[in-house]
């Protein structure tokens, strides 16, 4: 009987152990696209260490362009080359992955006019790359699972509106998500007002290239000290912690792996707003293993 009833205790407490374990589990969120030399979607997803993968960019768009996306040297779009990557984001989406087409990126062309520049263009995001129908979708059939707002130039006017019409689309089919990669300095100078909507699943907020905000050589007062303003004041589901994944991936913001899982996480992963931690990018994660260092403890 006694062993009947620690074995019952042992299973409880492993159980709870579990549960808790689940409670306080991040994901990871990798950016990939901008560098051929760090390998295939297929081959980013296969690692098992990402929980969303950000296919960036599509940098030109809006204002009347015709949209164009750029994964570097993955796939030439204007020869329709990137449609080779539909089966490679539905084996992503087989793993329980989530595939987001990023919007902008620190170089591109892109700026919404008008509200109806907005919903023109979520039109096409939709046609071209969510549940809707197009005779040149740059990816084939593959259906993506949302779309990331890296807007980091042109004008803040009008994301909010863009942000309205994709979460209405959300209706026909299968959830659109809406993630969004601000600057830590609170607002974001380019889309604090479309965060404002309530409408953002995600939010990977970026704690590099801003010294006023960020981890400096082991004093995590900044960072914390935002990390506190970004989790209370957004209405999104999630706030990550976004990093650069190796030194060289920006011009500061690095944070140890070490200082990462001793000081950082255990100050910020108490919000209830946690989601875990974005990294960017694939090719400089490929470098450093910086995902499999801190997968564990995310």
């Amino acid at each position: 009987m006694a062993i009947k009833s620690a074995i019952l205790l042992a299973f409880a407490t492993s159980v709870i152990l579990v549960l808790l374990t689940g409670i306080d589990a991040g994901d990871i969120a990798i950016y990939c696209g901008q560098n051929s030399d760090e390998g295939t979607l297929a081959e980013t997803c296969a690692t098992g260490n990402y929980d969303f993968v950000n296919l960036a960019f599509l940098p030109t768009f809006g204002n009347g362009q015709t949209p164009m996306i750029n994964l570097a040297g993955h796939c030439d779009p204007y020869s329709n080359g990137c449609t080779n990557l539909s089966s490679d984001i539905k084996s992503c989406q087989a793993q329980g992955i989530k595939v987001i087409l990023s919007l902008g990126g620190g170089a591109g062309s892109y700026y919404l006019a008008s509200f109806d520049d907005a919903r023109q263009v979520a039109t096409y995001l939709w046609n071209n790359f969510l549940g809707g129908q197009s005779a040149s979708r740059p990816f084939g059939d593959a259906i993506l699972d949302g779309i990331d707002f890296d807007i980091e130039g042109g004008t803040n006017q009008h994301w909010d509106d863009l942000a309205k019409y994709l979460s209405r689309y959300s209706q026909r089919s299968k959830k659109v998500y809406l993630t969004a990669a601000p600057q830590c300095p609170f607002p974001d100078a380019w889309v604090g007002g479309a965060l404002k909507t309530g409408l953002f699943d995600y939010v990977w907020v970026q704690f590099y290239n801003n010294l006023q905000c960020q981890y400096i050589d082991g004093d995590i007062t900044n960072l914390e000290n935002a990390w506190k303003q970004w989790t209370t004041n957004v209405p999104a589901t999630k706030i990550f912690l976004g990093l650069p994944a190796s030194p060289e991936a920006a011009g500061s913001g690095f944070i140890p792996e070490s200082d990462l899982i001793s000081q950082v996480l255990p100050a910020i992963k108490g919000s209830t707003k946690y989601g875990g931690v974005m990294l960017w990018s694939k090719y400089y994660d490929d470098q450093t293993g910086y995902s499999s260092a801190i997968k564990n403890y995310v």
